[in-house]
């Protein structure tokens, strides 16, 4: 039977939260009695048969989980079993992104003579992989006399530095390591800047102004045929 009053829920009994499962039994799968029932408002109720451990639950309205299978008694919790089921997807969905985020990836650049358009899908690369949380390393290989033109991969670097600016910041600037030259960038998510409608005398733009279009020329009105 019950105790007329809850007690609060010991310290060495919350693990359970820690381990957590969405496939744990629940109601009528919970086949083991007694159990060490965990009420809806995280008290420990103490060690009750599981028949009325489901009697509470269904007072409550809402259902009998097993959350520490392993434990002697097992640990059973009332609570909406949906509603916590969902809520731990989201949780682990959560962590496995976490995971992912805040790795070094690496792009590599085979030559210093690279073309714009590869370059640009290297860059683009780079950008999702910041945008994701993650740091970027750009290894640039350099093959015979490309040792000679450092310059160039220097000039390269800073190209790629200038078009990733408003998404990360230099961790480690251009540094040659024997053959390869290498960059690293860190995320950097920077406020985007407010579109200025006016211009500095206080009038409001003109539209198609910012496109340095030339001025339309005046109209000429033509002169009368025998006009002197």
């Amino acid at each position: 039977m019950t105790s007329g009053r809850a007690k609060p829920l010991p310290r060495g009994l919350v693990f359970w939260s820690l381990a957590i499962s969405t496939n744990f039994r629940h109601n009528e799968q919970i086949r083991i009695s007694p159990v060490r029932l965990i009420n809806e408002k995280d008290e420990m109720v103490g060690i009750v048969p599981t028949s009325e451990a489901l009697r509470l639950a269904r007072e409550a309205g809402l259902d009998l989980v097993e959350v520490a299978p392993n434990a002697r008694p097992p640990v059973c919790k009332i609570l909406d079993y949906g509603k916590w089921r969902y809520q731990q997807q989201k949780k682990e969905q959560k962590s496995r992104a976490h995971s992912k985020a805040g790795q070094l990836k690496e792009l590599k650049l085979k030559t210093v003579r690279i073309g714009e358009h590869d370059l640009q899908i290297k860059i683009n690369h780079a950008r999702e992989f910041l945008e994701d949380g993650n740091k970027v390393q750009f290894t640039l290989q350099f093959r015979g006399r490309e040792l000679a033109h450092l310059d160039l991969g220097h000039n390269l670097f800073k190209v790629i530095k200038d078009q990733l600016a408003p998404y990360s910041k230099v961790e480690r600037d251009a540094k040659l390591e024997g053959k390869r030259m290498t960059l690293v960038l860190q995320p950097d998510h920077k406020p985007a800047k407010k579109e200025d409608k006016t211009h500095s005398s206080g009038k409001p733009a003109v539209r198609g102004s910012s496109l340095n279009l030339p001025p339309r020329p005046a109209s000429v009105v033509p002169e009368p045929v025998g006009a002197k």
